[in-house]
């Protein structure tokens, strides 16, 4: 469920999305994802829990939501949108991960920060997932391989490489290791296309 792609007609659902995400994310900063209840994210964002459920499955669908919301602002600002035809807009892809996870406070201080950075990598994976396959809706998919399994391990090797960037404490710069991590997955981005190899 990544609603940042969708146009939500109705003003109120937005708002009420809006205030659900906007909990969701003032809660994390004190607590760790999975002490947040769902009633704790209601009484926050002041609805109730009928209110919560009539917008989100659960917790975890709210927070993809939120993940993906973040990630397409960072996409909007760089101009970049992927219809699954350009190696340059999947390069923005790349450098919109690079740029989350650089914004993203370091997880590497404790087992509960580590277990809500888990979550969130789950969530970025899906966004970046979801972007692919809707670019990749557009063309016709190779003989050998789904668009879904091109997809996945799209999005799997652009989190990894950017998230291993990440970590580094002398990393470059993100429009560095974009065009790096961009190299990287070509290959892989051109089966999309039915550029695969001996094509």
């Amino acid at each position: 469920m990544v609603e940042a792609n969708r146009e939500i007609v109705d003003p109120r659902i937005r708002r009420t999305r809006q205030l659900l995400q906007k909990a969701l994310g003032k809660l994390m900063e004190t607590r760790e994802f999975d002490k947040i209840s769902v009633q704790d994210i209601a009484d926050e964002a002041t609805v109730n829990r009928v209110t919560f459920y009539d917008h989100y499955p659960d917790k975890f669908a709210l927070l993809n939501c939120l993940v993906a919301g973040r990630f397409q602002e960072l996409l909007a600002k760089r101009g970049v949108t992927f219809d699954g035809t350009c190696a340059s807009a999947l390069r923005g892809v790349v450098l919109g991960v690079c740029d989350y996870l650089a914004a993203t406070p370091s997880t590497e201080c404790g087992r509960q920060q580590r277990q809500m950075a888990s979550h969130v990598d789950f969530a970025v994976i899906g966004v970046v997932r979801h972007i692919i396959l809707g670019g990749a809706e557009k063309h016709r998919p190779t003989e050998d391989v789904s668009p879904e399994m091109i997809a996945a391990t799209l999005s799997w090797a652009i989190y990894g490489a950017a998230n291993e960037w990440a970590r580094t404490p002398t990393r470059c710069a993100s429009e560095q290791i974009a065009d790096t991590i961009t190299a990287l997955i070509v290959p892989t981005f051109d089966l999309l296309q039915g550029k695969g190899p001996g094509r």
